[in-house]
């Protein structure tokens, strides 16, 4: 069920045998709406991979929640990806990811569709 739901939902990779294989990601994601609402940094480990036209890719790690004005908070949160290369110029590509929260986990979704020029 992984594998399948990893190859069908995607990131913006497309797999590649040089893309392959263990890497560290941080990213932060902040938020605005009339001012600073605060920001989520997420420090992961992951694995990417592929075969032909297939990508994936799985992450996972802690992520420090700063609410404007809040306590920061750590929680732990992950992504599961992946991406078909239909044709030399266009892709379509997918993501779930998660977050654990106290008393209100979140899941997100992540679809999308790439024309290269």
């Amino acid at each position: 069920m992984i594998k399948p739901l990893a190859i069908a939902v995607s990131g913006v990779l497309a797999g590649s045998a040089a893309l392959a294989g263990p890497y560290a990601n941080v990213e932060n994601n902040a938020g605005y709406q009339d001012g600073y609402l605060g920001s989520t940094t997420d420090i992961h480990i992951g694995y990417e991979g592929g075969d032909g036209v297939y990508g994936f890719y799985l992450q996972g790690g802690p992520a420090i929640v700063s609410p404007e004005g809040g306590d920061v908070d750590m929680e732990l949160s992950g992504k599961i990806g992946g991406s078909v290369q239909a044709t030399d110029n266009f892709s379509v590509y997918g993501e779930l990811s998660f977050i654990t929260a106290e008393d209100d986990p979140a899941v997100g979704t992540k679809v999308g569709a790439k024309w290269n020029f």
